[in-house]
């Protein structure tokens, strides 16, 4: 039996949801679907893994941006719905690399670029996105990635 797609993992996910009448869920889960439709309606294309897994990071840290903003407005409320919706989220996401796997994919990267200034920080991050993509923050990889070229 093949392996069942993110999006039909997806779909599944819904209808069970639904069935065990799980709102929290539920709700979380129709604006995956709703956001992964309105992307394949925009670019007139069918979503891959890949595709999906990224609208998910971008999801979730919308989400992040979000909670930050209701924390200062003091909207507890807000917050706990906020943070309900990034871990159903993340149980759509590949488990998360560990420091030091990060570390060596982003020594691998700069090897394989032959890395040697900020002006090739661009060829290690196209090496690093795909491997990295949902499971490590972009932004701290990028960081270390310019630490390690300055």
């Amino acid at each position: 039996m093949t392996e069942l797609s993110l999006k039909e993992t997806i779909q599944s996910a819904m209808k069970t949801a639904l069935k065990e009448h799980d709102k929290v869920r539920l709700n979380a889960i129709r604006l995956i679907w709703a956001a992964i439709r309105q992307q394949e309606i925009d670019s007139q294309t069918t979503l891959d893994d890949a595709s999906v897994l990224g609208l998910l990071d971008k999801m979730i840290k919308q989400r992040r941006d979000a909670i930050g903003q209701y924390q200062s407005a003091n909207r507890q409320d807000l917050v706990s719905q906020e943070e309900a919706e990034i871990a159903v989220i993340q149980t759509f996401m590949p488990t998360p690399l560990s420091a030091d796997e990060v570390d060596t994919l982003i020594q691998q990267a700069m090897e394989d670029s032959a890395a040697t200034s900020m002006k090739d920080m661009a060829k290690v991050m196209a090496l690093l996105k795909p491997a990295l993509q949902g499971r490590a923050d972009m932004g701290i990889v990028s960081k270390k990635i310019k630490e390690r070229l300055t």
